[in-house]
């Protein structure tokens, strides 16, 4: 074939993934996998086994036990015994082990992928993408609820044991939706992950080990439904959380009724994908793959029902059907394959009698010129027009590639078939219309919608369904709420950090001299001054050596924070709190070294302010993807968004003690939310500080976002507070100090915040307040 051949065709190449990490994981064990109760694997009571097969191709991966009612009962006293202390736990600490979690699981990232393609037939492309990341995505965010718990849901405790029960669709997902933020509110759990894809959850329970998290805290138990059973029935259970059928859900409601579990559903779907006639078709396409063939189809939430405005619907279906023709269905691991393989052959057999039902009740049935391989359980995409709005297909959950195509002529009609079912888990809107489409949003019955898209998901928002699709939500502050109760207990008194001298030894010979320099655009640098300052230890005793910054020096880095803003503005809140939590990492692995230098400095307890500020640290990570707007109750007919934004490039002058603690708390939050920062640190104990840039350089912080100059205090405030190009400026400092810079400030009107020289820091709830500005945005909507 020459060059121009294969520009013309373009034909795809095989390329496979390789799944011998995964299989040699599998060896590790022996191809057989134990129960995982109170923190180690034992065999199930009933010596009994089941084997989980790979859907390409039919063969045998391993073989898990099959937990009795006895191994339910073992693992929920481990979970109840584990609770007693895990729910005391300080919420910091238990942030900590889901972030060990998060990075455990991106550490091992491929081969977490590898085994759930292998395990449940979709996409490698989709397992290494988009479930993966966003399984850690889940235990971040969730890591930083765990911090936020004790002041953002007080008078709120731990609900108790949890029985998780999870489908065979997005194995891993579902457990990481389920497991963190049950973990992150100080539950303790049981697992029980689909009869069909066990392997990743025991991969997981693997890292529970790896990371140290307690005994019980975390328990899996693997087998088939009468094993959920067993769980959503046992009386030591506090909470059920199941993800599944409507038909089991009505099962497991019927089960728990009476008994005072706490209960929440995500059930079945057939979703509405609505296209109105000014629709970008072309796109419309593209999320209708994403909608139905995603997954193979396999998604509660999936696009199952096509509703086309009358006037373009021939030419929706034109479109879809060339695209439908060049998807490719095939090999999992080959990461050009579109459609993966079907779970099992009692799900193909399933789909195969619905589409034969659609067939002999009139629908018109479309399929591509190709056939699906021979081995293993594959449908090809499937295309339903003429569709009657109560026919079986388009009211019963195929679960599968099948799409089912119906027209209306009106938005009001558009609005009766869509809730024309007994779901209401999601539905997708397109349109170019802004005012359409919000309209036809608010009359659907559904727990999500997507305006111009689909299948969109992240553990800030919240997912779940009206009506037969359950209830309850997992993801977002929302999704919390299932996981905790009403408590009367007093809120946790916050530590004080101590006050005992740390001895001072006399060196045994001079130090080497080190003369610490700025922080500038993601640079050290020398002060243009070319004068440094001796920094004292509280009994007078030179102990370094900071350069003076000058004028010069602030517009140097008032003009790389300036560089820096946008790029920093528009960084998501999750890759900002991914950014914190690594500079949180990397200074814990020095906590010693900066606890030492700040009872150098300070005389004070250096331990326990390092500690304080680790804690700040996540809890800036925490709140940069949950600092959230609200939606303002106007009295027409729009949506008024109140939109928390950051304020700009802003100075930052610390207070004289707590050196490590107040850049944590001060310069961490404003970076959390979004702004760029000069900071001058505390004039006292400023080495803290020329020691934190070497934290700074390694924790892929960009340059210019964090810029500090050393110096005297007052000179360089009149500066900051005097350059035009400086957004806000918050100084810790004497009185005296407040009147000149609110004075100096009125050139541009920059917002500026005083603070004491010395005491307690402000509470968080003020810095962000501080650290942010509203915008309103008003969407007015209505045909």
């Amino acid at each position: 074939m020459t060059l121009t051949e294969l520009m013309e065709t373009l034909p795809y190449g095989p390329a496979p993934e390789a799944a011998q990490s995964a299989l040699d994981w599998i060896q590790a064990h022996k191809g057989r996998f134990q129960l995982f109760i109170a923190g180690r694997w034992r065999k199930p009571a009933s010596q009994e086994w089941f084997t989980t097969l790979n859907p390409a191709n039919s063969q045998p991966l391993a073989e898990v036990a099959q937990a009795s009612a006895a191994d339910v009962d073992e693992a929920v006293k481990a979970a109840r015994k584990a609770f007693a202390s895990w729910s005391q736990t300080k919420g910091h600490v238990r942030a900590r082990y889901l972030y060990a979690m998060a990075r455990q699981i991106q550490k091992h990232a491929r081969l977490f992928a590898v085994l759930e393609t292998l395990d449940n037939g979709k996409p490698i492309r989709e397992t290494r993408d988009i479930d993966i990341p966003l399984v850690a995505r889940h235990f971040y965010y969730h890591a930083g609820w765990a911090q936020l718990m004790e002041s953002e849901l007080a008078g709120y405790g731990p609900v108790g044991v949890v029985g998780q029960i999870i489908p065979w669709n997005f194995p891993l997902l579902m457990l990481a939706w389920k497991i963190a933020p049950a973990l992150a509110m100080g539950n303790t759990v049981v697992l029980k992950p689909a009869e069909f894809t066990p392997l990743t959850a025991l991969l997981f329970a693997e890292i529970c080990q790896q990371i140290g998290l307690p005994p019980g805290v975390v328990n899996i138990i693997t087998g088939d439904g009468k094993t959920g059973a067993a769980l959503v029935e046992h009386p030591g259970v506090d909470k059920i959380a199941f993800t599944g059928s409507t038909e089991v859900g009505r099962l497991i409601r019927k089960a728990t009724a009476g008994s005072g579990k706490k209960l929440s559903l995500e059930l079945g779907g057939k979703s509405p994908f609505v296209v109105f006639e000014d629709a970008d078709l072309d796109s419309a396409v593209e999320g209708v793959v994403d909608a139905i063939w995603f997954n193979q189809g396999q998604v509660c939430c999936a696009g199952s029902r096509l509703l086309v405005q009358e006037s373009i619907a021939e030419k929706m279906y034109a479109k879809l059907r060339a695209r439908m023709e060049k998807l490719r269905v095939g090999d999992p691991l080959d990461k050009a394959v579109d459609i993966g393989a079907i779970i099992a052959p009692v799900q193909l057999q399933k789909i195969q009698r619905l589409v034969q039902k659609g067939v002999e009740e009139g629908a018109r049935l479309w399929q591509p010129s190709w056939a699906v391989p021979a081995e293993g359980c594959f449908y090809p995409p499937t295309l339903f027009t003429d569709v009657a709005p109560a026919s079986t297909i388009a009211q019963e959950e195929i679960f599968g590639p099948v799409l089912a195509a119906l027209t209306f002529r009106t938005p009001e009609e558009a609005v009766r078939l869509a809730n024309n079912t007994r779901y209401g888990l999601a539905a997708s809107i397109w349109s170019e219309d802004i005012n359409l489409a919000l309209d036809v949003a608010t009359q659907i019955k559904a727990g999500t919608i997507w305006i111009n898209s689909t299948n969109l998901f992240d553990a800030a928002s919240g997912f779940g369904g009206y009506r037969e699709s359950g209830f309850g939500r997992e993801g977002g502050k929302e999704g919390l709420w299932e996981y905790v109760k009403k408590t009367a207990r007093a809120p946790r008194a916050k530590a004080v950090a101590g006050k005992t001298r740390a001895a001072q030894p006399a060196p045994a010979v001079p130090p080497i001299d080190r003369t610490a320099k700025l922080f500038i655009g993601g640079k050290q640098v020398r002060p243009d001054s070319g004068y440094s300052k001796v920094v004292y230890d509280p009994d007078r005793h030179p102990i370094g050596e900071v350069g003076l910054g000058n004028r010069k020096d602030i517009r140097n880095a008032v003009e790389a924070a300036r560089g820096a803003f946008e790029s920093w503005r528009k960084t998501s809140g999750h890759n900002k709190a991914q950014i914190l939590y690594f500079l949180a990492e990397n200074l814990s692995e020095r906590a010693e070294e900066f606890a030492r230098r700040i009872a150098q400095q300070t005389g004070q307890d250096g331990a326990a302010e390092v500690e304080a500020a680790l804690e700040a640290l996540f809890t800036a990570a925490a709140w940069a993807d949950k600092y959230e707007g609200v939606v303002h109750n106007t009295p027409i007919r729009n949506v008024t968004l109140a939109v928390p934004e950051p304020i700009g490039v802003m100075g930052i002058l610390c207070p004289d003690d707590q050196p490590l603690l107040a850049l944590a708390r001060l310069a961490a939050t404003a970076l959390a939310m979004g702004n760029t920062l000069v900071v001058v640190p505390s004039p006292l104990a400023p080495l803290t500080a020329t020691d934190f840039y070497q934290v700074l350089e390694t924790s892929d912080i960009p340059a210019g976002t964090f810029n500090l100059v050393t110096g005297e205090r007052d000179e360089l405030a009149k500066t900051l507070a005097e350059h035009d190009d400086v957004d806000a400026l918050w100084y810790a400092g004497p009185q005296a100090g407040w009147a000149l810079v609110e004075k100096a400030s009125a050139g541009n009107m920059k917002r500026t915040w005083t603070l004491p020289a010395s005491g307690p820091l402000p509470d968080l709830d003020e810095t962000l307040r501080q650290a942010t500005q509203v915008k309103n945005i008003w969407v007015p909507y209505g045909a």
